[in-house]
């Protein structure tokens, strides 16, 4: 092989390998939360955190009502288009290192809809287990919250997203009953008559408006209240 040749192909190596280490960094997107999480502690009262962790829908609510999260000392740390072992690998950084007294779930619509790759209700379930556990395992109250309805993604028409929705909330409602931990059911509360979230709470069938979290913020407040008062 002459030099010529060689170096083309490291070249090609060296240009196929940058290309690739630019799209494989930070998959769970450690850099989104670090320089709040580190200011947290002068923003947030250290008594009574709760930190929301999720994707675009808590992300969402946090843009729709900061209010309701500066008042109750909440600190929302949801992420668009994540998925549940997304979330898993930035737990740590983004909820236990905050050392708050409990730590709302939501997540496994976008597993569903196959963001990250195509995933069975049970890994789904597995990951929402291990951050149940890893929250039990440092002292936080963990709730675990429904999947909200979608009858369709926008995104990936294709993708059934009913059964998988219903049949993961089954699945989390009985191991919350079976643990002792609170459910917080938003479906009931949200669904309609095709499974999916009404015009009237979503601009797009998946994320709610305004009008969508005002419905989700007391339900909310109560399944916490409730966590908490032991």
């Amino acid at each position: 092989m002459s030099k010529f040749v060689q170096l083309s192909v490291c070249i090609v190596f060296m240009v196929w390998g940058s290309i690739f280490k630019s799209k494989a960094q930070d998959w769970p997107n450690l850099k989104r939360y670090a320089e709040a999480n580190a200011q947290v502690d002068s923003v947030y009262a250290k008594e009574n955190r709760v930190v929301f962790m999720g994707n675009s829908i808590t992300e969402g609510w946090v843009n729709s009502d900061p209010d309701f999260f500066t008042k109750n000392n909440f600190i929302g740390r949801g992420i668009s288009g994540q998925t549940t072992p997304q979330m898993l690998l930035r737990f740590r950084q983004d909820v236990i290192d905050l050392n708050p007294m409990a730590v709302v779930i939501l997540a496994g619509t976008n597993d569903i809809a196959g963001n990250t790759g195509p995933m069975t209700t049970t890994q789904i379930f597995d990951n929402m287990v291990s951050m149940v556990e890893l929250a039990e395992a440092n002292g936080i109250v963990p709730i675990v919250s429904s999947i909200l309805p979608a009858a369709k993604y926008p995104w990936k028409p294709e993708v059934d997203s009913v059964g998988p929705i219903l049949e993961l909330n089954t699945m989390l409602k009985y191991y919350c009953e079976g643990k002792g931990l609170v459910y917080l059911d938003y479906f009931s509360e949200m669904v309609d008559d095709i499974n999916g979230l009404p015009e009237a709470l979503s601009y797009d069938g998946v994320h709610p408006t305004d009008e969508g979290y005002q419905v989700m913020e007391p339900l909310a407040l109560t399944a916490i209240n409730e966590a908490l008062k032991d």
